[in-house]
């Protein structure tokens, strides 16, 4: 008797339905398909990091236009995931460095920026989680300390990758540097935390 070839019933990963769509030469797939499922999460990354509601919204925007061009260009070196965050960080970066950008100056009318708008309602991020005082200590850290912060406590990406979204240049900041960086940054927002009264000192 053959054996007949068994085929997998499991469903495609998100990784794996943007690869297929990206083989395709499907952007607006891959690119939809990226925005929906990672943009989310983005979105709340964004909103912990970005000094205001508003301004998360406006990189937000700029992140999916940014996404969606940059997306023929992935080669798959690192995850999907990690591409995006790394877009995400320097639309963030190149918001704050234009200090003569026009406000809310995005393409409003694109696919990009319909679906980012569509996200960001969609969106129910724990804005709750935190205490007031813990989101206030979160506020006074700066801008890398917070997306360290993010990427490894909230959204639990693995060193590599957050190599690859803090990398400069195209070449990946030190992984070990990273967690002498993060374990620095632990006791630091635990010293703001007793100084505040929040833990025992």
């Amino acid at each position: 008797m053959t054996k007949g070839r068994i085929l997998s019933t499991k469903p495609a990963t998100l990784e794996e339905r943007i690869a297929e769509a990206l083989q395709g030469r499907a952007l607006d797939v891959a690119a939809t398909e990226a925005i929906r499922g990672y943009g989310p999460e983005i979105l709340g990354y964004l909103r912990s990091t970005c000094r205001s509601p508003e301004d998360a919204g406006d990189v937000f925007s700029q992140f999916a236009e940014d996404l969606w061009r940059a997306l023929p260009s992935f080669r798959g070196a690192t995850t999907l995931r990690a591409f995006a965050y790394k877009i995400a960080w320097h639309a963030a970066a190149r918001f704050y460095a234009d200090a003569y950008r026009r406000r809310r100056k995005t393409m409003r009318t694109s696919m990009a920026s319909k679906l980012a708008a569509s996200v960001h309602v969609e969106s129910k991020v724990e804005l709750e989680r935190d205490s007031a005082q813990l989101m206030k200590i979160r506020a006074e850290l700066g801008p890398e300390e917070q997306t360290l912060l993010v990427l490894r406590l909230d959204r639990g990406l693995p060193w590599e990758e957050i190599a690859e979204v803090l990398a400069e240049e195209g070449k990946p900041a030190d992984q070990a540097a990273l967690r002498k960086r993060f374990e620095r940054l632990k006791s630091k927002i635990a010293r703001m935390a007793r100084e505040q009264g929040l833990l025992d000192k």
